[in-house]
């Protein structure tokens, strides 16, 4: 570790010196092994998980070693992939409150001191390999922050207002400025910096605003990246269908999640959710999605999932972004806690631990996920007649022998499940309760915003 370590600090010196940011390459020795694909994509991610770390306000001390005291009962939970939000220094002009936004580079090589060193950041990395989890990191290319280095010294890697004659910003991030994908240093550079970053042994990306950077480069740069290491992940912030053929192996399911909002506030029926498998067919056969409930921007400017989905009616649509058909299902920080307000985006605020009153309900999601290949993101998905369709949501998932049913009530009232489809007509064991029972062999009631999860 020490002697990988002195190669990152190494490269680091090398990049803050080179006239030009394009040229260096990383180490190769210090990627990760875990190379093997499966259906496209990484045979780690197909039965994993990922969960959201917002470290300034994951802890008090707002520190990756803060933090690292939490990887152990997060293992213990079922999680198996970190996404760290971005961990790079926050420009300080135009700054947005009084720490700004994670989201305003001012260096894609450099660590954010108030989150620790790169040593830190590296100890981190191993301790979280070292108990089986992976990691991956936020990357925004679409813009840096209004102070990055590369204004002064690479003015033409900015899209420049004509009127002004100053770099540009898009929608009303005013504390930032958007790059210039024309400029091909600017592609490399930012290419050899994503490289930097796997001399840490990272597993991928997760890639800020996708859909605004031009898919000639995410094809240049997931090329180059994947031949580096063969084993990362690269996950779209976007729904756009492109971004697959671009190389990505994951998208984000705004719109579906859309439609989730809508049947928790009673707005739409259950059937509503139909349509994130008919938006399937638009996609490549292999394209895996990024379900959820809550994310850093849907809990900061609109409450969720506290608010969008209180109470009870969380549980159901959580269980349906664990089971669903081609999903990589996502939890933000404090969702397990639960945290039952808003976590700023610019200042500091902490979110209080010590309940955990979901950590039980997720365990079982997350292990069963990661043990039963029914509910990999490959393994297929067919509804099934639950009754009432306006309020019950049933499917059954299966792979290599196995099979399970899912059954939810999408609904403030209670309903009745009556299943008559063969296939579901045998003794199963109930997840939640552990009870071995045959769910279709007699009419059976549901509470409203119920769940059930059969495993034959």
């Amino acid at each position: 570790m020490i002697a990988r370590l002195l190669g990152v600090l190494a490269l680091v010196a090398l990049l803050a010196s080179c006239s030009a940011p394009a040229e260096k390459q990383a180490d190769p020795t210090a990627y990760t092994t875990d190379t093997t694909r499966v259906d496209g994509h990484p045979a780690w991610i197909l039965q994993s998980n990922i969960y959201e770390v917002n470290v300034r306000q994951y802890t008090p001390e707002g520190t990756f070693n803060a933090f690292a005291k939490h990887l152990d009962r997060l293992k213990e939970m079922g999680v198996e992939t970190l996404w760290f939000m971005p961990i790079q220094p926050i420009s300080k002009v135009d700054r947005k409150g009084e720490l700004g936004s994670y989201y305003a580079i001012a260096n894609y090589t450099a660590i954010n001191p108030e989150y620790g060193t790169l040593a830190d950041w590296q100890a981190l990395v191993d301790s979280a390999h070292a108990k089986g989890l992976k990691v991956i990191i936020d990357w925004v290319p679409n813009h840096t922050g209004a102070d990055h280095y590369w204004l002064e010294k690479y003015p033409d890697f900015y899209e420049i207002d004509s009127a002004t004659g100053k770099a540009k910003f898009a929608f009303d991030w005013s504390d930032t400025r958007s790059l210039n994908y024309d400029n091909v240093t600017l592609q490399d550079s930012m290419i050899n910096a994503m490289k930097f970053w796997l001399t840490t042994r990272i597993d991928g990306f997760r890639c800020d605003v996708a859909g605004e950077v031009p898919k000639p480069f995410w094809q240049k740069a997931i090329t180059a990246l994947k031949a580096t290491n063969p084993g990362i992940f690269m996950l779209a912030e976007s729904n756009d269908a492109w971004l697959h053929e671009a190389g990505f192996d994951a998208t984000y399911t705004w719109e579906e999640f859309s439609s989730m909002k809508k049947v928790a506030s009673g707005k739409g029926p259950a059937t509503l959710l139909d349509s994130s498998q008919a938006k399937l067919s638009a996609y490549p056969a292999n394209a895996l999605r990024m379900y959820f409930t809550s994310n850093h921007d849907e809990n900061s400017w609109n409450q969720a999932d506290y608010a969008t989905m209180p109470g009870a009616v969380h549980a159901p649509f959580a269980v349906l972004t664990q089971t669903w058909g081609r999903s990589v299902p996502l939890i933000y920080s404090g969702q397990e806690e639960p945290f039952l307000d808003s976590i700023r985006f610019f200042y500091k605020d902490t979110i209080t631990f010590g309940k955990y009153e979901r950590s039980a309900f997720y365990q079982k999601l997350l292990n069963l996920r990661k043990n039963n290949p029914a509910l990999a993101a490959n393994a297929s998905l067919r509804k099934v007649d639950a009754g009432t369709p306006a309020q019950l949501y049933a499917y059954v998932r299966e792979k290599d022998g196995k099979k399970i049913l899912v059954v939810l009530n999408l609904s403030a009232k209670a309903s009745t499940v009556k299943l008559t489809d063969a296939a579901v007509n045998a003794e199963a064991v109930n997840l939640f309760s552990g009870s071995k029972e045959n769910p279709a062999a007699k009419e059976w009631g549901i509470e409203p915003w119920g769940y059930a999860v059969y495993v034959y």
